[in-house]
């Protein structure tokens, strides 16, 4: 018996449909891409193994897909490693895991950017504005607006410290979920902050497990977050230190007293502050506020936002839908001063954003956000009649297309019922009815597939019609 046709958990086959839909995101992202001065890239899909490990922290290296090494790499994997895996068992560690794989799916956009960059940098002018549409992979459990293999939508910016690319970025991000009609908060922190918070705390080598803590707040809760510390050792002492962080409330303006007088014995964490408020006076009027935020974006600042990526120095930023019940986010980025220092180029600060195009797509259908017309789709489908009114409706198809519009003329002779269903399964706005009739009259009949009203029109004006 055949087995029945599957893909693995965590990948999607995507229709007809869903693929206007998903060019509609990615046109919308790239057009304001390229508004703003960025230019295309593409990385493999596979990179070195030893690329990616050691960038996203314990938890993310975890999640990256490795690739099995084959052809003469696995010819010299030693015999202990293939019988370990002949019988199930699991090699993970050290020189036996290194026999298997050696290379594995990019985990983002980023890391990879940041090796192009070090591997090109004598054929790159500095500032250098890249954006990059290509889909990752990870090891993720597959759930709701999560998913194994998924598209990011990336602009970057490397070899510039300004804080006015942050700003650029803001309202880069503002632009794109405006042109797209979904209203968002775009929530703004700095590492900084949350190292000199780490700092206050008494326990600064610990920022990084306090991070990657923060970071779950609204997914697992203050009393879990707290919890986690503990397992990674940080003290029930040091955990009462931080704790003005999880009270903090209101707007920047109002917090950043707050934190200035908390967070005082900490230089690090002041200059952070004094980034955030470049950000905020700089952008902040352009966003409209809370209260109006029907397909508009606002500016806020969140303490707790962590992002848990350890190549995060400076700005970090999370965008969440203000509309619809998707809680997850759908763009997140911020400033990486040294993230090619890795890779032996130092000094070399970059900031960037990334859009999950998966998640807005899930948003917009939910919320009916995308436009019953998408570029790409068939406007108008000529019927067969026969060879006659086939060859008559040809010529006509031709102009249609010369003109730019996306036209079919249906292949075979059926029943004219199939042929409007046809038009109907694909959305098709317009039917071209040229039989015998119309062939000597000069005209065609135009049957509106939404309206079902039918009218004819000299074979000269079907132009005209058509692009109403």
């Amino acid at each position: 018996m055949a087995n029945t046709p599957s893909i693995p958990k965590g990948t999607r086959d995507f229709s007809p449909v869903e693929m206007l839909r998903r060019k509609y995101i990615f046109g919308t992202i790239e057009k304001v891409f390229q508004k703003y001065g960025f230019l295309p890239l593409e990385t493999p899909a596979m990179e070195n193994l030893s690329t990616l490990t050691g960038k996203y922290g314990e938890e993310g290296d975890r999640l990256i897909f490795k690739v099995l090494n084959s052809g003469e790499a696995w010819r010299s994997v030693s015999q202990d490693v293939k019988d370990k895996l002949a019988i199930g068992e699991e090699v993970h560690s050290g020189k036996l895991a290194a026999e298997l794989s050696d290379k594995a799916l990019r985990y983002d956009l980023t890391v990879p950017f940041a090796r192009y960059v070090v591997q090109h940098r004598n054929e790159i002018s500095f500032p250098f504005k890249r954006y990059q549409i290509q889909p990752v992979w990870r090891a993720d459990r597959p759930q709701k607006g999560r998913y194994r293999e998924f598209y990011q939508c990336d602009a970057d910016m490397i070899g510039s410290k300004s804080l006015l690319n942050e700003v650029e970025l803001v309202e880069l991000t503002a632009e794109v979920f405006r042109n797209l009609s979904l209203g968002v908060a775009i929530k703004v922190n700095n590492r900084k902050v949350l190292s000199g918070i780490a700092e206050i705390s008494g326990q600064p080598d610990k920022v990084v497990d306090m991070v990657t803590a923060i970071d779950k707040l609204d997914k697992i809760g203050r009393e879990k977050v707290e919890e986690e510390m503990r397992t990674k050792g940080i003290t029930n002492e040091a955990i009462a230190r931080i704790a003005p962080l999880f009270e903090l409330k209101g707007t920047w303006a109002e917090q950043r007293p707050q934190l200035e007088q908390w967070l005082a014995p900490s230089a690090v964490a002041q200059q952070g502050l004094k980034d955030l408020s470049t950000v905020f006076e700089t952008a902040g009027d352009r966003f409209v506020p809370r209260d109006d935020v029907h397909g508009r974006a606002t500016l806020e600042f969140d303490p707790t936002l962590a992002r848990g990526l350890d190549y995060y120095t400076g700005a970090i930023f999370e965008v969440k839908a203000n509309e619809g019940s998707l809680q997850s986010s759908i763009a997140g980025g911020g400033r990486y001063d040294d993230l090619t220092g890795i890779f032996g180029l130092k000094d070399m600060s970059g900031v960037g954003i990334s859009f999950g195009a998966d998640r807005i797509y899930d948003v917009l259908l939910e919320l009916n956000k995308f436009p019953a017309e998408l570029g790409g789709s068939t406007r108008v489908l000529f019927a067969n009649f026969g060879e006659a009114e086939a060859l008559h409706s040809l010529k006509l198809l031709r102009q249609v297309r010369e003109a730019g519009i996306a036209a079919e003329l249906y292949p075979d002779a059926v029943k004219m019922a199939k042929q409007f269903k046809y038009a109907d399964d694909k959305g098709i706005p317009f039917v071209a009815i040229i039989g015998e009739t119309e062939m000597k009259q000069g005209v065609v009949n135009v049957k509106n597939m939404k309206t079902g009203e039918q009218q004819a029109v000299k074979e000269e004006e079907l132009l005209a019609l058509l692009l109403q």
